[in-house]
């Protein structure tokens, strides 16, 4: 999250009285994220501080939640999609960030934390009958990559 772009841009789209939840593991950059939804007029927005592998587990929304975004430590990918299918209900989205990664996740010879972590959750989405999905591939100033939109059957 760090500096709550992307949470800022979630709330402002979110219905009237639509509540955005998101997890940060450190509590300076919750901080910062805080400042930005306050320069930002965004009330609607909770922060929940610590690791989201320990925290996600144990929240319990009041309701099932309609859109899951996942941009995080991409070695827990696989945890925090199937922690977002438990929360997220039937019809409703889970995009998961960062999955295309230049082109390495898909060449074979090419191995790290965080393309194991991708390839994880990808192998697990494809054999997966709760979710039909499809990860699309991105280009712009921050480079080549893409993201996984899938939807809770």
């Amino acid at each position: 999250m760090f500096s709550s772009y992307s949470t800022i841009w979630l709330a402002r789209a979110a219905q009237p009285g639509g509540q955005v939840t998101t997890f940060e593991l450190d509590e300076k950059h919750a901080q910062v994220a805080r400042d930005n939804f306050k320069t930002a007029g965004v009330k609607n927005v909770e922060v929940i501080t610590g690791s989201a592998v320990e925290t996600l587990p144990k929240f319990k929304p009041v309701e099932a939640i309609d859109l899951a975004f996942i941009d995080a430590d991409k070695e827990s990918n696989l945890l925090y999609f199937r922690e977002a299918k438990r929360l997220v209900r039937k019809g409703g989205v889970i995009i998961v960030d960062n999955v295309v990664r230049s082109g390495r996740v898909s060449n074979e010879n090419i191995s790290d934390k965080t393309i194991e972590g991708v390839r994880t959750l990808l192998k697990a989405i494809h054999d997966d009958p709760e979710v039909d999905a499809v990860t699309t591939s991105t280009l712009g100033e921050k480079g080549w990559d893409g993201f996984v939109y899938a939807l809770r059957l």
